[in-house]
């Protein structure tokens, strides 16, 4: 199977690029303007094209010359905040460049279609942990282009018989033994607080603790980055007889901000000096994903997700990588 993995070169693609190409033998073909991607992130047995999806004519060439049959879409933006800032980058070209891609897919013929969706679709819960069946209230501009997009695939496959997965993320992080997380602007806690480890900033800031919490600090669900991509494969493999699936993906247990700098310091030996900003707009006291749905139909179980391994792998790493992918 040839597949077509979109933002293949940022972080989560690249490690879904890697257990493709490893576990699975199909041919992958990934598709990446290199914006917030990096080359050297993309396995050396995965072809790299290097094309934006505003491009039209690129698209088409490369499905033309490929003969994709399945796609992962990872390729957004991606900041919450910088949505509410510059909200029609996120309801504009989030939007138009996932239709492209979408429309591409059904001039191709293309049969199966998974999307990176969020849980930021899940602003305002009423239940903990949050189920599939929980309400839908965006809560940017970046989670609603997500849901637009969920959107669309229902009645692509509707109309056009497009078998699909929406697999909503929680909080991907950790790293394989070669591949990890670069991002410029960074803003996930975990490589934050492993910044203030490697030196690279004085302290790390946690927003608010005054939250109806037992330690006053957000609780968050974090997903090894790896448990992430096989919930990816096994999405693929059952499209091939389920029409359409959605799925909340998490590890099911929350951890607080001062949790995750407390394990930090224990993994690191660094003191990582932490203080307390005022509460971010927007921030919810408490997100943890219920994943027992995927867990009952795929058979997903995550193996790397407890916060120690998760913090361990990005360290180890960070220390191979100091600079990123600028130090390969």
């Amino acid at each position: 199977m040839n597949i077509l993995v979109t933002g293949g070169a940022g972080y989560i693609g690249s490690i879904v690029v890697e257990q493709l190409v490893e576990t699975t033998g199909d041919t992958v073909i990934v598709y990446d303007n290199l914006y917030q991607g990096h080359k050297e992130a993309v396995h050396p047995d995965a072809t790299l094209v290097i094309g934006d999806l505003a491009d039209a004519n690129t698209l088409a060439k490369t499905f033309d010359q490929y003969q994709i049959d399945a796609i992962m879409h990872f390729a957004s933006y991606t900041l919450v905040g910088e949505s509410g800032t510059h909200p029609f980058k996120y309801l504009g070209d989030n939007i138009t460049n996932g239709l492209n891609l979408l429309r591409a897919a059904i001039d191709s013929g293309v049969e199966r279609f998974i999307l990176s969706s969020t849980a930021n679709l899940f602003d305002e819960p009423e239940q903990m942990p949050i189920s599939e069946k929980e309400r839908i209230v965006p809560g940017s501009p970046y989670g609603e282009s997500k849901f637009i997009l969920e959107r669309m695939l229902y009645w692509l496959n509707k109309t056009k018989g497009l078998r699909y997965a929406a697999l909503r993320y929680f909080n991907a992080a950790g790293a394989s033994p070669v591949r990890g997380e670069d991002h410029d602007p960074e803003t996930h806690l975990i490589p934050l607080v492993l910044e203030v480890a490697q030196g690279k900033r004085d302290k790390i800031t946690l927003f608010g603790n005054d939250y109806p919490t037992p330690d006053g600090t957000c609780v968050r669900d974090y997903i090894h980055v790896l448990d992430l991509a096989q919930a990816h494969i096994l999405a693929l493999q059952a499209l091939q007889n389920r029409p359409k699936m959605t799925y909340n993906l998490g590890n099911g247990q929350g951890y607080s901000n001062l949790e995750v700098v407390q394990a930090a310091r224990k993994i690191t030996g660094h003191p990582i000096p932490s203080d307390f900003g005022p509460r971010r707009p927007g921030d919810p006291a408490i997100l943890i994903a219920s994943a027992e749905t995927l867990k009952q139909e795929l058979g997903w179980q995550p193996q790397h997700s407890d916060l120690e391994t998760i913090i361990s792998d990005a360290w180890r790493w960070f220390q191979a990588h100091p600079q990123g992918y600028a130090s390969s």
